[in-house]
């Protein structure tokens, strides 16, 4: 929601909230990740960034693939145009995001190789970087967690300096993980992409 938005609900929350009311009542027969794809979609045809990284982001935790994402922006053609779709493209393409990529449309994930498990401490967290991504890696007696380091809401990547204990800070709007758990605890309501994990060997594996 954009700051004049935000003013507006609490400035005239008799007014504005009929029309979020509104909104709201539109989805009720949706299933989240159509709700989201159309989000998605309704952002591009404004051009609204913000609104776009926030939307694109719900509709991949609800479970729409980037396929997907793709397919609903070029069944938009004509409403959106060539130049819409393009700047959209250039967002996801800006935010990093490998599951886009184009040899990974389609085709299952790979498992890469992140670390030694030896040495590695129940209980302890590390940040780390492997094949352009970043992870938190959290070990809890025999089971290791491997999270996006990118918070949920903007996509914002997480330094590890924002890690407290166990709470981890996404600096940019205040979302708070339980790093153990991966689920947020404050701010937010979407937990941490955590990416399956196996020891093979002596070393750590993930898969995305």
């Amino acid at each position: 929601m954009s700051d004049a938005l935000s003013y507006l609900v609490k400035a005239r929350p008799d007014a504005v909230g009929h029309y979020f009311a509104f909104l709201k009542a539109c989805g009720t027969q949706l299933d989240p990740k159509t709700r989201n794809l159309i989000s998605v979609i309704s952002k591009v045809h404004a051009q609204t960034e913000r609104g776009f990284r926030q939307y694109l982001g719900r509709a991949l935790r609800e479970g729409c693939t980037p396929a997907e994402v793709l397919d609903a922006l070029l069944m938009a053609f004509p409403m959106l145009g060539l130049t819409r779709i393009v700047w959209a493209v250039d967002i996801i393409l800006a935010m990093g995001l490998p599951e886009f990529e184009p040899g990974a449309l389609g085709a299952a994930g790979t498992w890469h190789d992140l670390m030694p498990t030896k040495g590695h401490k129940d209980g302890l967290t590390v940040r780390l970087d492997c094949d352009g991504r970043s992870l938190f890696v959290h070990r809890a007696g025999k089971e290791w967690r491997v999270y996006d380091s990118r918070c949920p809401h903007q996509t914002t990547d997480i330094p590890h300096l924002a890690l407290d204990g166990h709470s981890l800070t996404c600096p940019k709007h205040g979302w708070v993980f339980d790093i153990r758990s991966g689920e947020c605890t404050a701010q937010g309501d979407a937990p941490l992409r955590r990416w399956p994990s196996k020891v093979v060997k002596g070393r750590l594996l993930a898969n995305w």
